[in-house]
Order: structure tokens, then sequence, then C-alpha cells
């Protein structure tokens, strides 16, 4: 056996005799946790509000268009995704005729 491998062996049976408390650390896990998940069903909640907001409202699309178009084009893509396609292009054309 070599030197490393006894040192291994102690290292163990010195860590197996820790008693680790569950004390403080425990409440403040389950606090960061349960934070963690409001804060990602919120995020869920949200981008699904703000999907059906721009999938019932043309107007609010093109209020998109200007201020985060980026966000817009990733609603089109979505939708590409999935299969459905026209809506960039009647979009375009009503925002269009708008302007003439």
């Amino acid at each position: 056996m070599t030197q490393g491998h006894y040192s291994l062996n102690f290292i163990i049976r010195w860590c197996g005799n820790l008693k680790m408390s569950p004390g403080p650390l425990e409440p403040l896990a389950k606090r960061l946790l349960k934070g963690v998940i409001a804060l990602e069903l919120a995020g869920v909640f949200g981008a699904y509000a703000l999907f059906h907001k721009m999938n019932s409202s043309q107007d609010f699309r093109n209020t998109m268009n200007k201020r985060f178009p980026s966000v817009l084009e990733v609603y089109y893509q979505s939708n590409e995704w999935a299969g459905i396609y026209g809506i960039r292009e009647r979009d375009h054309q009503a925002w269009s005729a708008k302007q003439e």
C-alpha cells in the first residue's frame, strides 16, 4: 500500500466521524428554493401573458415592433416553428397600409 492510500483512508474515517448539523442552513436553503421556484413561475406566467397579448392584438405587435423588435422576432419564429405562417406578412401589410 502506498502512503497516499493510507492518508486517504484517514481522511475518509476522520470525515465520517464529523457530525454535520442540519441547523441554520436548512431553513435558508428552503427559503431560497421557494424563491427560485416563485421566480420561475412568475417568468413562465409572464411569458405566457406576453405571448397571449401578442397573439391576440396586431396593434400590440406593432408596439412591440417599435420598442422591442427582437421579442417580436422570437414571437414570429416560434409561430413559424409551430407551423403557423403568414402572421409576419399580414402585420407588415397592415402596418404599411396605415402609413400610406
